[in-house]
Formats: C-alpha cells, sequence, structure tokens
C-alpha cells in the first residue's frame, strides 16, 4: 500500500528546504524583535501619576518616581501598594507588547511552522 501526503505537503527536499528557510528566517525576525523589546522602556503610573515606575523590557527597574504629596507616615501600607500596582502595571505591559509583537512573526499565538505542527 502506498501513503499519500496531503495535497501540499509533498515536493520532497526542495520543498523541506523552502519549510527550513522560512524557519530560519522566523528564527532570525525573532531575536531582532527580542533584542530590540530589551532597549524599550516601558512605563507605568498608578495613583493618579502618584508613583511612577520605568522598566526595560528585560523587566528590569529602571527608576521609580514617588510625588511627596503620597508620602505618609501614617499609611505606609498605602505607598506599598501603589509601588506593588505599579511596577505589576509596568511587567504586564511588556508581556502584552511583547507577545502581541512575537504574534505578528509567528502569526499566531505560538510558533507554528505549517506542515509540522
Amino acid at each position: 500500500m502506498k501513503s499519500r501526503l496531503p495535497k501540499g505537503m509533498g515536493g520532497g527536499p526542495s520543498n523541506m528546504n523552502a519549510l527550513m528557510k522560512q524557519a530560519q528566517k522566523m528564527q532570525e525576525d525573532m531575536t531582532a524583535l527580542q533584542e530590540d523589546l530589551e532597549q524599550r522602556e516601558f512605563t507605568a503610573a498608578v495613583g493618579g501619576g502618584a508613583v511612577e515606575v520605568v522598566a526595560t523590557g528585560k523587566k528590569e527597574l529602571k527608576s521609580l518616581t514617588i510625588k511627596p504629596d503620597v508620602v505618609d507616615p501614617e499609611d505606609i501600607e498605602m505607598l506599598q501598594d501603589l509601588v506593588i500596582s505599579a511596577v505589576n502595571e509596568v511587567m504586564r505591559q511588556i508581556e502584552e507588547i511583547s507577545s502581541a509583537e512575537m504574534e505578528k512573526i509567528t502569526g499566531s499565538g505560538g510558533a507554528s511552522i505549517p506542515g509540522l505542527f
């Protein structure tokens, strides 16, 4: 019995070479994007701008700005909550933008090579 490949999946070595070139190009694009994202800065402010954080695409905090009027020695917990909220927000931004940019390259939520996945 002779097995048959689905339509568009045949072609032998030349098709495999094209597939490999496509995968290599996708990998190069993803590497370049990752390097670009790591160089970018992301900013998030909470509490009406009372606390602002700036982070790099490497998820490293670059700066933290706290307006003096939000510093209340009687309510340290509020300030702590604002700082945590600002850091979490900037990290969410990095993740969302990174995912969206990667989807532009891969064409889906994950890297897939036609015919393999």
